[in-house]
C-alpha cells in the first residue's frame, strides 16, 4: 500500500513540475506498478480498452470533422453575433451554453462538440483559446450538476439511496445544487482566466512569421473581379471537348483555372466536389462549372458562343467566397530568386504547366499587379509568382529551392481548407450522435454511438483522406488518461483509497454533522484527483450513507457532498476526461490546472457547506 502511495506522490510532484511530458510519467508509473506486482498487466492495460478511451478518441474524430467541414466556423460566427464581439458576453455565453448542453449529454461529449467551436470562436474574436477553453472543461462538468442524467455520480447516489429504501431523487431534484455551482464557477472562473490562462505561445516558443490566408490572396490580386465561372449546359457544343481543342486563351484572351465536377443536388446531403487543374487534355462534360478568368466583356462573349450558364458552386451554398474554394486545387506565392535561371525569360518558357501542372494566374511586381497577358511577361529578380494547382504539386515546388522560394508550407495550408458542402452532413450525424447519447428510447449505448459517428465521418467524405482523420486524434491525451485509470485498481487493490475514506470520515464524524458534511467533500475531492470520479462516487457512497445513519441525520446532504466532491474536480489534468481533452488545445501544464481548478474547488465546497444544509436539512 504504502508503496503504492509512494509512486502516486512521485507521478504527482512529476505532473507538477512539467519537465517530462504527461503521458511519459504516466506510463512510468503504470508500468512500475505491474513490475512491483501490485497491478498485472491485464489489470495495467484496462484503462486502454475503457469505454472511456475508445469515447474520447471517437469524439475528437467528430470534433475534427466538425472542425473540417466548416461547421464549427459556421456556428462559432452565430454566437460571435449574439456576444458582439464582447470578451465579457462571449465568456458566460461560452459557460451557460456548455453546461446547458452537459446537463443532458456526457461532459466528455459535451467538451468534444464545444471545442472545435470554441477554437474557431477564439480565432474568429482574436482571443487566446486558452482563456475559453479551461472553463469549457468546467463548465461542461458544472451543467452535469444540473439534472439526475448529468453526470455518473448523481446515478450513483440515487442507486445508494434507493438500494437503503430512501425515496428517490427526481430528474431535476439536482437544479439548485447545480445553479448554485454554476454561478459560483462563472463568479470564480471569470477573474481567474483573465489573470492566469493569458499569454500561452505555441509549442515552439514563437508566434512564427505571418503567413497570408488564402482568401488573403484571392482579395490581395483582385482575383473575383475578373473571374467568371460557367457550367456547360445540354444545348453546349463544349461537351465531349478538350480544353486544348477550344483554344480559349487565343480565341477570347481567357485562361481557363480549374473544372469543377459537383455531384448530387445541391440540397443532398451527400454531395460530392471534385477540383480539377484545367489541363489541355482535360475533357469537358456536360454539368462541368468552368473557372475562367480575364475580361468580362471576352468572358460574356465565350458564354455566348458556347451557350454556357453562370454558375453557382457549393461554396456559395455554405456561405463562402464568390471567387475560388479550395478543396483539392490551393495557391501560393512563390519568389524568383537573383540566380534564378528564369530571369529576363517568359513565363511562358518556365513550363511551370508542363513541368508542375501548375497554373500562374499573377505576379505581383514591386507593388504592382499583373494579371494579363502572363505568358509573354518576362520574369524578374524579386518576382512574386502567384500560383494555382494541387497543394501536391504546389508542395513540389519546393524542391527547385535555386529558382524560387515557395512562401508558406502549401500542405499546413491544404489541412486549414474546410469542406463547407459538407458542413450540413456533419451536423446531421453530430445530431443523430446526440439523440442517441440522450434519448434512452434509442437502444444505443454512447460509446457505440460515438463509435458510429466517427466512422460515419470518415465513410460520408467529411476528411479529405482517413490520414486526416486520425491526425484529428490527440494521442498524448489518450495515452495519459488510459495510463492513469488502472491507477484506481491500484488503491482499492492495496486497500489505500479505503484507509483514507474511513480515516477522514472517522476524524470528521464525531465533531458533528456539518464537520462531517466537510470531511466527505474534502475526502471525495481528494480522492477524485486520482480516481475516476465514477469510482470515488461508488467508493464513497455507501460510506457517507452509513455515516448519516450512524450520527441519526438525513443522507441526503451527505449524498449530495459525494456527487459535489466526484465532479467538481477541477485541480488535475485527468480527474476527468474533458480536463484531458483540452490540455493540449489549451496548452495547458499541470500547474495551471491546479492555480485555476484548486480555488474554484475550494470555493464551491465552502459554498456548497452553506447551501446543502438549506436545500437538505440534517
Amino acid at each position: 500500500m504504502y508503496i503504492t502511495l509512494i509512486i502516486l506522490a512521485i507521478t504527482a510532484i512529476l505532473f507538477a513540475t512539467g519537465k517530462i511530458r504527461s503521458d511519459i510519467v504516466a506510463l512510468c508509473a503504470l508500468i512500475t506498478l505491474m513490475l512491483i506486482g501490485v497491478l498485472t498487466p491485464e489489470e495495467a492495460l484496462s484503462g486502454f480498452s475503457s469505454t472511456v478511451v475508445i469515447m474520447m478518441t471517437g469524439l475528437f474524430v467528430v470534433g475534427g470533422a466538425v472542425l473540417q467541414t466548416g461547421l464549427a466556423k459556421m456556428i462559432s460566427s452565430r454566437m460571435m453575433k449574439l456576444a458582439k464581439g464582447n470578451e465579457t458576453r462571449l465568456f458566460f455565453m461560452v459557460m451557460i451554453v456548455t453546461a446547458a448542453i452537459g446537463a443532458f449529454v456526457s461532459n466528455t461529449g459535451t467538451v468534444a462538440l464545444m471545442l472545435p467551436i470554441i477554437v474557431s470562436m477564439a480565432a474568429e474574436a482574436r482571443l487566446n483559446a486558452s482563456r475559453l477553453l479551461m472553463p469549457l472543461a468546467f463548465a461542461s462538468s458544472l451543467g452535469g450538476m444540473l439534472t439526475l442524467i448529468g453526470t455518473p455520480p448523481n446515478l450513483v447516489i440515487q442507486d445508494t439511496l434507493t438500494a437503503e429504501g430512501y425515496e428517490p431523487l427526481s430528474f431535476f431534484a439536482f437544479m439548485p445544487v447545480g445553479l448554485t455551482v454554476l454561478v459560483v464557477g462563472m463568479a470564480v472562473l471569470f477573474p481567474l482566466s483573465r489573470l492566469l490562462l493569458t499569454g500561452k505561445k505555441d509549442k515552439d516558443g514563437t508566434k512564427g512569421a505571418r503567413v497570408k490566408t488564402l482568401r488573403e490572396l484571392v482579395k490581395e490580386y483582385r482575383l473575383a473581379d475578373n473571374l467568371a465561372r460557367y457550367a456547360v449546359t445540354p444545348a453546349s457544343a463544349m461537351a465531349g471537348k478538350t480544353v486544348a481543342g477550344l483554344d480559349i486563351y487565343n480565341r477570347y484572351g481567357l485562361t481557363v483555372l480549374e473544372v469543377r465536377r459537383e455531384q448530387n443536388s445541391r440540397k443532398s446531403l451527400l454531395k460530392s466536389v471534385e477540383q480539377k487543374l484545367a489541363a489541355p487534355s482535360t475533357v469537358l462534360r456536360e454539368g462541368d462549372i468552368i473557372y475562367v478568368t480575364g475580361k468580362k466583356e471576352a468572358a460574356r462573349k465565350f458564354a455566348h458562343d458556347f451557350k454556357l450558364a453562370n454558375a453557382a458552386t457549393a461554396g456559395d451554398a455554405a456561405g463562402g467566397s464568390n471567387a475560388l474554394d479550395f478543396y483539392d486545387l490551393g495557391m501560393a506565392e512563390i519568389v524568383i530568386l537573383p540566380a534564378s535561371r528564369l530571369i529576363d525569360r517568359q513565363l511562358r518558357e518556365a513550363a511551370l504547366r508542363a513541368k508542375y501542372s501548375i497554373n500562374v494566374i499573377g505576379i505581383r511586381r514591386r507593388g504592382e499587379y499583373i494579371m494579363d497577358n502572363l505568358a509573354e511577361a518576362k520574369l524578374r529578380s524579386g518576382d512574386v509568382l502567384l500560383v494555382q494547382g494541387t497543394w501536391e504539386n504546389i508542395a513540389r515546388l519546393g524542391n527547385d529551392e535555386d529558382r524560387w522560394v515557395v512562401l508558406g508550407q502549401p500542405l499546413e495550408e491544404a489541412a486549414k481548407v474546410t469542406l463547407d458542402y459538407k458542413a450540413p452532413l456533419a451536423a446531421a450525424i453530430m445530431l443523430a450522435m446526440v439523440a442517441m447519447m440522450v434519448f434512452d428510447f434509442i437502444p444505443v449505448a454512447p460509446v457505440t454511438a460515438v463509435m458510429i459517428a466517427g466512422v460515419m465521418m470518415v465513410l460520408s467524405g467529411c476528411f479529405k483522406n482517413v490520414e486526416s482523420a486520425y491526425k484529428t486524434i490527440n494521442w498524448e491525451s489518450i495515452v495519459l488518461i488510459a495510463a492513469m485509470m488502472p491507477m484506481s485498481v491500484a488503491l482499492e487493490k492495496t486497500g489505500a483509497s479505503a484507509l483514507i475514506s474511513h480515516s477522514m470520515v472517522s476524524l470528521f464524524g464525531s465533531a458533528g454533522p456539518l464537520p462531517l458534511l466537510a470531511g466527505i467533500y474534502i475526502t471525495t475531492s481528494l480522492l477524485s484527483l486520482f480516481i475516476s470520479n465514477t469510482t470515488t462516487a461508488v467508493l464513497m457512497a455507501p460510506i457517507a450513507l452509513s455515516s448519516a445513519v450512524e450520527l441519526g441525520v438525513s443522507p441526503y446532504p451527505m449524498l449530495f457532498a459525494v456527487t459535489l466532491g466526484a465532479s467538481m474536480c477541477f485541480a488535475s489534468p485527468f480527474s476527468t476526461p474533458p480536463n484531458a481533452l483540452v490540455m493540449q488545445a489549451g496548452r495547458y501544464s499541470f500547474m495551471d490546472y491546479v492555480r485555476v481548478g484548486l480555488p474554484l474547488q475550494i470555493a464551491i465546497g465552502a459554498v456548497m457547506m452553506l447551501v446543502l444544509p438549506l436545500l437538505f436539512p440534517f
